[in-house]
């Protein structure tokens, strides 16, 4: 396939797309016909949950038979930020020594980038994938609320009963160099909002007035002097950030009515959202007063145990870069925590140390070589089925 099975003007190409999320300005357009030429059927869905803006999806496949190899990832990405701070248009897709410049090139345009050569490669030499099946899982909803993305393409898989059996996420798991980390699994989260009513009154007469900055101060005590836990063979211990405490008071000689604070928890599988739901309830309970307690999960933990899906990444990535890479549950949460519902799931893609920030970048050989990998990931795979 010639031309398609090198990353870099894909890459760029995608970069070019301007895909703020819930925009897609084209991207997946750019992505849906490489995959045509390579001989995919493309489907877009819509994800048209009202709790969102829509947002345009793509799922295709190569090949009916099973079983089925699924890359996924995300073609949207987060604002440039102060553009006047990059060194240059963060869209342009600047190629400067060495290295491929552009929001998205790291999370993740680059790493589907390199699917597509991957798989044009693998089609190099088998033409005929009698085998099995690839294919990609693409939304534009995963840097936003993810109501619309990765949810709503897997609701139309089972309306169309179509499976998939393994699958690899591009997200950039790698801290310093490519081959240091696999991501088998991701911890929950648990976003939540404590409001804690009293009375107003006059600060001189605090017995004519219910304040409750004293219990809100206590409720949030608890929470920071506890431990959830000690972590376990594969999760790092749990732990709460409290990331804001809000009153709106404006003048000192008065009591507010009520107090507000927010706070975080990530937790590992020894817990569940409903579990430590109950928990925190207790906590508050045991202070008293009244108070009202607002919890959004974005995400349960799940771990895909080491097994054949890890192992075969590993030694592919081993083959590549030489290195044995880390399995790990750290970081935050990706679009893998849907996908875990349906087959086994892991993570591998490019360097994360620029994502999200000014001047995002990928060395093009690191973007060469991760293709390699995930065209030895194919190899491997379909060798064994």
């Amino acid at each position: 396939m010639p031309g398609l099975d090198q990353p870099l003007e894909l890459a760029r190409a995608l970069i070019r797309c301007p895909s703020v999320t819930p925009k897609d300005a084209g991207a997946l357009d750019v992505l849906q016909a490489a995959l045509e030429e390579l001989g995919f059927t493309c489907h877009r869905i819509m994800g048209n949950n009202p709790a969102s803006a829509p947002i345009d999806n793509l799922y295709a496949r190569l090949g009916t038979n099973v079983p089925n190899f699924c890359f996924a990832g995300h073609t949207d990405v987060v604002p440039a930020g102060d553009r006047e701070s990059w060194s240059d248009d963060p869209f342009s897709a600047e190629v400067r020594d060495g290295k491929l410049f552009g929001r998205g090139a790291s999370d993740m345009k680059g790493a589907i980038a390199a699917f597509v050569a991957a798989t044009a490669r693998f089609l190099n030499r088998h033409p005929d994938n009698a085998k099995g099946s690839i294919s990609l899982l693409i939304t534009g909803d995963e840097e936003g609320p993810a109501v619309n993305g990765t949810r709503a393409l897997l609701d139309w898989l089972g309306e169309n009963n179509e499976q998939i059996d393994l699958c690899l996420v591009g997200e950039p798991t790698n801290p310093e160099r490519l081959g240091d980390m696999i991501k088998i699994g991701r911890r929950g989260s648990l976003n939540a909002r404590l409001t804690v009513f009293g009375t107003q009154g006059h600060a001189a007469y605090p017995a004519l007035a219910d304040n409750p900055l004293p219990r809100l101060i206590a409720m949030l005590g608890r929470l920071t002097k506890a431990r959830l836990d000690d972590g376990n063979a594969h999760f790092q211990p749990s732990n709460i950030q409290i990331t804001t405490i809000d009153v709106g008071n404006e003048a000192s000689n008065v009591t507010p009515a009520k107090a507000e604070a927010a706070f975080n928890i990530r937790f590992n599988d020894g817990h569940s959202s409903d579990s430590l739901g109950a928990w925190l309830h207790e906590q508050f309970d045991a202070v008293g007063g009244e108070y009202k307690l607002d919890i959004h999960v974005t995400g349960e933990a799940f771990l895909t145990p080491p097994g054949e899906l890890s192992a075969l990444i590993s030694d592919a990535v081993e083959a590549a870069t030489g290195r044995v890479p880390e399995l790990s549950t750290t970081g935050g949460t990706s679009d893998a925590r849907f996908i875990k519902d349906h087959c086994a799931v892991a993570e591998f893609g490019l360097i994360g140390a620029t994502m999200h920030k000014v001047d995002e970048h990928i060395e093009l050989a690191e973007l060469d070589a991760l293709t390699d990998i995930y065209e030895n990931i194919l190899e491997r795979y379909f060798s064994d089925v």
